[in-house]
Order: C-alpha cells, then sequence, then structure tokens
C-alpha cells in the first residue's frame, strides 16, 4: 500500500475512535441554543438540509465500490428512511400509539410509489429507466441488468407487502408478526450486500477507504435527524392547533419524511438516472414495511387502523403498474403518471376521512 493511502487511513481510523467525545463537544455547543433549535420551523428546516446533506454524500459513494441500482436499493433508503427509523424509537417511548407507526409507514410507501413516482414520470416520461448512456453491445446488456433488478426490487416489494396484509389479518401484529417482518427484511439486505462483493470480485476493485469520511458526515446528519424528528414530535404532542396534533402525526410524519426524497427523484430523474429514482423509492419502502413496522411490532402489538387494507391494495396496485410499465417499456409512461396520483388522491381521500 503507498505510504499517502496508509497515512490517511490511519487518520481515517482517529477520527472514528475520536467520534464520541466530538458528539458530545458538539452536543454541549448546541445547549444554550435550545430554545432558538426548538422552533418547529428551525428544527423542519434542520431535518430538510440534514437528509440532502446525506443524500449529497451518498451521491459521491456512488463511484467507491456501490453503484446504481444497489445505491438506490441498499444505501440511500437507510438515509432516505433513517427519519422513519427514528421516527418508531421515539414513538416506542408511549405506549398504545402502534397505529402512528402504520400511518406512517403507509403514507411514506404508497406517496413513493404513487405521488413522488407519479410526478417524475409526467415530467420525464420521454426518458428511459436506464443507466447513463454508453455504446454498443456493452450498454445493451448493462440496460437488461439495470431492468431485471429494478424488477427485482419490484418483487420484494410485493413480498413484504404481501406478507403484512398477511400477518394483520388478525387485526393486530404481535411479537411473533414483527420477528417475520424484520426477518424477511434482513435477508433481503444480505442478498444485496453479498451481491456488493461479488460485483468487486467481477470487477478486480474494492471498497474505497475514504468512504469512511462519507460514512462519518452521514453519521452526524443522522443524529441532527434524531433530534429533529424527537423535538418535532414532542411539540406536535403538546401543540393546541387542530391540524398539528397526536391524532393527526402519522400521517404529517409520513409526508414530511418523504421530502427528501421528492427532491433526489427529481434530481436523479434530471440527470437520466431513473434506475435510481425507481430503486430509491421503492427501497425507502422496504425501510417502512417490514423493518419500521416489524421493529415495533417487537417491542409492542399495533392494533391495524381501518384504512390499513385500502392502503397495501394501493401499494400492491401501484407496485402492478410499475412492474409492467418497466417490463415492456423500460420506463415510466406519462398515462401511468396520472393513474398514479389518482391512486394517491384516493388513498388520501379513504385514509383522512377515517381520522
Amino acid at each position: 500500500m503507498p505510504f499517502y493511502s496508509s497515512f490517511y487511513s490511519c487518520n481515517a481510523l482517529c477520527i472514528i475512535a475520536r467520534f464520541p467525545s466530538l458528539l458530545n463537544r458538539c452536543v454541549s455547543f448546541l445547549l444554550p441554543l435550545e430554545p432558538y433549535l426548538s422552533n418547529p420551523w428551525v428544527l423542519l428546516a434542520g431535518f430538510v438540509a440534514a437528509s440532502f446533506l446525506m443524500i449529497w454524500r451518498l451521491h459521491a459513494v456512488e463511484g467507491k465500490g456501490f453503484e446504481g441500482t444497489l445505491l438506490g436499493t441498499l444505501i440511500m433508503p437507510y438515509c432516505s428512511g433513517f427519519a422513519n427509523l427514528v421516527f418508531v424509537y421515539v414513538i416506542s417511548r408511549s405506549s398504545g400509539n402502534g397505529r402512528l407507526v402504520i400511518e406512517n409507514s403507509l403514507v411514506n410507501n404508497v406517496t413513493n410509489l404513487t405521488l413522488i413516482l407519479g410526478l417524475t414520470a409526467v415530467c420525464y416520461a420521454g426518458a428511459p429507466a436506464k443507466p447513463a448512456k454508453k455504446k454498443g453491445k456493452a450498454q445493451t446488456d448493462l440496460y437488461r441488468l439495470y431492468r431485471l433488478d429494478l424488477l427485482l426490487t419490484l418483487i420484494a416489494m410485493f413480498l413484504f407487502a404481501g406478507a403484512l396484509w398477511a400477518l394483520a389479518k388478525d387485526g393486530v401484529l404481535d411479537f411473533y408478526d414483527g420477528l417475520v417482518l424484520v426477518g424477511l427484511f434482513l435477508f433481503w439486505q444480505v442478498l444485496h450486500v453479498f451481491e456488493i462483493l461479488k460485483n468487486n470480485v467481477r470487477k478486480n476493485q474494492s471498497i474505497h477507504w475514504s468512504i469512511v469520511f462519507d460514512l462519518l458526515v452521514i453519521g452526524l446528519c443522522a443524529y441532527a435527524i434524531y433530534l429533529s424528528v424527537d423535538y418535532l414530535v414532542k411539540w406536535i404532542t403538546i401543540a393546541e392547533n387542530p391540524y398539528f396534533n397526536l391524532a393527526n402525526l402519522g400521517w404529517l410524519s409520513g409526508v414530511i419524511m418523504v421530502v427528501p426524497n421528492a427532491i433526489l427523484a427529481l434530481y436523479y430523474a434530471h440527470t437520466d438516472r431513473h434506475d435510481i429514482v425507481v430503486s430509491s423509492q421503492v427501497g425507502d419502502g422496504h425501510i417502512c414495511i417490514p423493518m419500521c413496522i416489524g421493529l415495533f411490532a417487537l417491542m409492542e402489538n399495533i392494533a391495524v387502523p381501518n384504512f390499513f387494507q385500502w392502503g397495501v391494495w394501493i401499494i400492491l396496485g401501484a407496485g402492478a403498474l410499475h412492474f409492467l410499465s418497466i417490463a415492456i417499456w423500460g420506463r415510466l409512461p406519462r398515462l401511468v403518471g396520472f393513474l398514479l396520483l389518482g391512486g394517491y388522491g384516493l388513498f388520501m381521500y379513504k385514509g383522512l376521512a377515517d381520522i
């Protein structure tokens, strides 16, 4: 190994070792600013800013051993969906609120699959769902591989949503149901880890050491997201407002947490990376269903809300539209985009009517 690579690798390890103390210093520095930072608009702006900073570093990760659909399926969902995991942790500290986790997860998934991907289809319908252009047979083979990866990701979504629907038929998700959901998600992630390792062996490459710095930035952003979500939940819980209150918390959080996803999807659609657009939105849904719901069910039983059936059917219907569109045309036509937007409107109407 060259001297400079060894030198920077040692520095990276030193920074990791000192990370807890650096984090404590940051917390002590921010304590005097708590009255200002607890303002809900400041918290919302901080949440969005931390999410975008996290996504920015993810863009750099793509050239360091994680590429294309694997980036959208394995890496980005943990960052765009980290707020949903934090929401589960925050809600778990007060008993009897499993309904909020179901609402958050369903709203997140339906919004990703219908509103966000529907808007990208309407605005960028002419662009095929494939990676950057290359010439010759290599481009054709790469296009076919990316299409197969997207179809596999959508099949996993059918499996997760179908398993959740079957487990919830008795009206309650208990510990063993949560165990099944979390187990399915972890198995899916392990498959992708081995896929990355196989790709790196085929291409005779390894994950670049500088990814350590990207992960440190992502870690700081994750902590900022945790603080933002925690304070926002506390504020909504005590707020005396007909719209911003505990009864609507699941819906509000589900909508807010897809804002970074929406900008991410529009950005990658504009740069003609529709493989990442679709895989990142579907992969973010995997974090919610089954991971978030499964984790909460491990801690406490969840009573299934009335609109649950509608939410699952709309997710499965939207997924079927995506699967058929990509399998037949390799993209989402504009007409499919309008159908997806109509599905989102139906979901919002049915769900809000039950609140």
